[in-house]
Protein backbone atom coordinates (compact mmCIF):
# COMPACT_ATOMS: atom_id res chain seq x y z
CA UNK A 1 0.00 0.00 0.00
CA UNK A 2 2.78 2.43 0.94
CA UNK A 3 5.42 2.78 -1.73
CA UNK A 4 8.99 2.02 -0.68
CA UNK A 5 11.16 5.11 -0.84
CA UNK A 6 8.56 7.52 0.54
CA UNK A 7 9.22 9.08 3.93
CA UNK A 8 5.60 8.40 4.92
CA UNK A 9 6.31 4.67 4.48
CA UNK A 10 9.20 4.77 6.92
CA UNK A 11 7.30 7.00 9.35
CA UNK A 12 4.14 4.90 9.50
CA UNK A 13 5.82 1.49 9.46
CA UNK A 14 8.78 2.34 11.71
CA UNK A 15 11.19 0.92 9.17
CA UNK A 16 14.80 1.98 8.65
CA UNK A 17 14.73 5.45 7.05
CA UNK A 18 17.73 4.69 4.83
CA UNK A 19 16.81 1.32 3.27
CA UNK A 20 13.25 0.72 4.55
CA UNK A 21 13.88 -3.02 4.72
CA UNK A 22 13.38 -3.74 8.43
CA UNK A 23 11.80 -2.30 11.55
CA UNK A 24 13.90 -0.05 13.76
CA UNK A 25 12.21 -1.54 16.84
CA UNK A 26 13.06 -4.88 18.42
CA UNK A 27 9.35 -5.48 19.13
CA UNK A 28 6.98 -4.36 16.38
CA UNK A 29 3.94 -4.48 18.68
CA UNK A 30 3.66 -1.04 20.26
CA UNK A 31 1.14 -2.32 22.80
CA UNK A 32 3.91 -4.08 24.72
CA UNK A 33 4.40 -0.98 26.84
CA UNK A 34 7.65 -2.11 28.48
CA UNK A 35 9.27 -2.47 25.04
CA UNK A 36 7.64 0.41 23.17
CA UNK A 37 10.90 2.35 22.74
CA UNK A 38 13.31 -0.61 22.61
CA UNK A 39 15.21 -0.14 19.35
CA UNK A 40 17.78 -2.18 17.47
CA UNK A 41 21.26 -0.64 17.50
CA UNK A 42 21.82 -0.88 13.74
CA UNK A 43 19.93 -1.85 10.61
CA UNK A 44 20.95 -5.37 9.60
CA UNK A 45 20.51 -4.51 5.90
CA UNK A 46 22.30 -1.18 5.44
CA UNK A 47 24.14 -0.84 8.77
CA UNK A 48 22.59 2.53 9.69
CA UNK A 49 23.17 3.35 13.34
CA UNK A 50 19.82 4.54 14.71
CA UNK A 51 21.27 6.35 17.74
CA UNK A 52 23.10 8.86 15.54
CA UNK A 53 24.65 10.62 18.53
CA UNK A 54 24.22 10.34 22.31
CA UNK A 55 20.72 11.40 23.39
CA UNK A 56 19.68 11.82 19.75
CA UNK A 57 16.03 11.03 20.38
CA UNK A 58 15.61 13.73 23.03
CA UNK A 59 14.73 15.95 20.08
CA UNK A 60 11.75 13.69 19.41
CA UNK A 61 10.15 15.18 22.53
CA UNK A 62 9.43 18.34 20.57
CA UNK A 63 7.78 16.32 17.81
CA UNK A 64 5.82 14.40 20.45
CA UNK A 65 4.63 17.66 22.00
CA UNK A 66 3.31 18.87 18.64
CA UNK A 67 1.59 15.56 17.94
CA UNK A 68 -0.02 15.52 21.39
CA UNK A 69 -1.30 19.08 20.94
CA UNK A 70 -2.79 18.12 17.56
CA UNK A 71 -4.41 14.99 19.01
CA UNK A 72 -5.75 16.96 21.98
CA UNK A 73 -7.26 19.64 19.75
CA UNK A 74 -8.82 16.99 17.52
CA UNK A 75 -10.28 15.17 20.54
CA UNK A 76 -11.70 18.42 21.88
CA UNK A 77 -13.29 19.38 18.57
CA UNK A 78 -14.80 15.92 18.06
CA UNK A 79 -16.22 15.73 21.58
CA UNK A 80 -17.33 19.34 22.02
CA UNK A 81 -18.55 20.21 18.53
CA UNK A 82 -19.80 16.90 17.18
CA UNK A 83 -20.99 15.16 20.36
CA UNK A 84 -22.11 18.38 22.11
CA UNK A 85 -20.43 17.50 25.41
CA UNK A 86 -19.71 19.90 28.25
CA UNK A 87 -16.28 21.46 28.70
CA UNK A 88 -15.49 19.04 31.57
CA UNK A 89 -16.47 16.03 29.46
CA UNK A 90 -14.42 17.36 26.55
CA UNK A 91 -11.31 17.66 28.71
CA UNK A 92 -11.91 14.15 29.99
CA UNK A 93 -12.11 13.01 26.35
CA UNK A 94 -8.75 14.71 25.68
CA UNK A 95 -7.11 12.94 28.62
CA UNK A 96 -8.52 9.54 27.67
CA UNK A 97 -7.51 10.00 24.03
CA UNK A 98 -3.94 11.00 24.96
CA UNK A 99 -3.55 8.05 27.34
CA UNK A 100 -4.89 5.56 24.79
CA UNK A 101 -2.72 6.92 21.95
CA UNK A 102 0.41 7.31 24.12
CA UNK A 103 2.42 4.38 22.64
CA UNK A 104 1.45 5.33 19.08
CA UNK A 105 2.52 8.97 19.55
CA UNK A 106 5.82 7.91 21.18
CA UNK A 107 6.84 5.76 18.24
CA UNK A 108 5.46 8.11 15.63
CA UNK A 109 7.44 11.04 17.07
CA UNK A 110 10.68 9.01 16.97
CA UNK A 111 9.93 7.90 13.42
CA UNK A 112 9.27 11.46 12.27
CA UNK A 113 12.36 12.78 14.04
CA UNK A 114 14.84 10.31 12.56
CA UNK A 115 13.29 10.78 9.11
CA UNK A 116 14.04 14.50 9.36
CA UNK A 117 17.77 13.67 9.30
CA UNK A 118 18.09 10.46 7.27
CA UNK A 119 16.97 10.16 3.65
CA UNK A 120 16.06 7.05 1.69
CA UNK A 121 18.88 5.58 -0.38
CA UNK A 122 17.76 2.99 -2.96
CA UNK A 123 21.30 1.58 -3.11
CA UNK A 124 21.53 1.05 0.66
CA UNK A 125 21.38 -2.52 1.86
CA UNK A 126 21.97 -4.05 -1.59
CA UNK A 127 24.93 -6.35 -1.90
Amino acid sequence: MLKKGLKINSILTGSCPKCQNESMYSDKNMLHLTKVLKMNDNCSHCGLKYQIEPSFFYGAMYVSYGLNVAVGIAAFIVSFVFFKTTIEQSFLAIIITLVVLFPFVLRLSRNIYINMFISYDPKAGKK
